[in-house]
């Protein structure tokens, strides 16, 4: 089983009915949220934990997960509200308007988080969950927690207009780093992380910091991944692009599905993954995101729209 660790909140999209008009229309999203819908519709083992709250939006989000066969038995439910999203696109490109203040996702503490059930081999932990306060402490917290006998993989999926203290992201970005078997960045996260260079030579350098695995996406190019054994890419597919909403949280998606088709979701194997099964990640992920983004908003894709 998989478990995402990580925001769910509502994206405010806006809506095609009205142009003339701000009106937006609402759809269950966030970053991990949108890898736990894409993993469930792949049909793999998948749970979220979160705070969701009881209001109505929390039961959109719960009603979503269970559409995809994703528990939310973890789930840490309160009677908070529930965080907004509101998003505008400059050509397919989203920008974020977060409203966080209070609320279920954001209002977490590691008081409140559960034990792991055994059954959990991999974790995936990422986005703006790991920048607010108090729930970025308390999902640091549960990947040390867990870091040494499950996967761990992180997506920082970053936002640097959501950022208020930077030194302190960068310190707990680099503290999850070390921590992580895999490590997922867009090209912009990892100049973002890393400063300037060639892809490559960022990658090594960030692998060098602790992950077995590093994946960096290039958007409509494709993507790169990279271990002790080497460097490997995989071009996108070409599609007509609608919107990239929940892009990279697909891509995450496939590339933990190949792993666990291939059997090799354990430390062991991920240390050791082969050239070939990198390819086979890069090539679902890739797979997978082209559905994505030819669809509005973040509506990944079930396992035999990939058949």
């Amino acid at each position: 089983m998989i478990l995402c660790a990580g925001e769910a909140l509502i994206d405010m999209l806006p809506s095609p009915r009205a142009p003339d008009e701000a009106t937006f229309a609402t759809h269950p999203g966030g970053s991990i949220f949108n890898t736990a819908i894409a993993l469930g519709r792949l049909g793999m083992r998948c749970g979220l934990l979160s705070g969701i709250s009881t209001d109505l939006f929390g039961a959109r989000l719960v009603a979503a997960l269970d559409a995809a066969g994703v528990t939310s038995d973890l789930a840490i439910r309160s009677e908070r509200p529930t965080t907004l999203a509101f998003v505008t696109f400059e050509g397919d490109q989203a920008r974020y308007a977060f409203y966080d203040e209070n609320t279920a996702g954001r209002m977490i503490t590691p008081a409140d988080l559960p034990a792991i059930p055994d059954a959990v081999q991999a974790m995936i932990f990422g986005g703006i969950s790991l920048v607010a306060e108090p729930c970025g402490t308390a999902y640091e917290a549960l990947m040390h927690r867990e870091a040494a006998t499950r996967v761990t993989m992180l997506d920082p999926n970053i936002r640097p207009g959501f950022i208020r203290n930077e030194s302190a992201c960068r310190a707990r970005l680099g503290r999850m780093i070390a921590a992580a078997d895999i490590v997922k960045l867009s090209e912009e996260d990892l100049r973002w992380l890393m400063g300037p260079g060639e892809i490559g030579a960022l990658a090594a350098a960030l692998r060098a910091q602790g992950p077995r695995l590093v994946f960096v996406t290039e958007g409509a190019r494709g993507a790169h991944g990279f271990s002790a054994r080497g460097a490997e890419f995989v071009p996108a597919r070409s599609v007509p692009v609608v919107d990239t909403v929940g892009a990279g949280d697909t891509f995450n998606a496939g590339v933990l599905a190949a792993l666990t088709r291939a059997g090799a979701l354990s430390k062991t194997a991920v240390a050791a993954a082969a050239p070939e099964l990198i390819r086979a990640a890069l090539d679902l992920g890739n797979r997978a995101a082209a559905v994505t983004v030819g669809r509005a908003g973040a509506d990944p894709p079930w396992a035999k729209d990939l058949e």
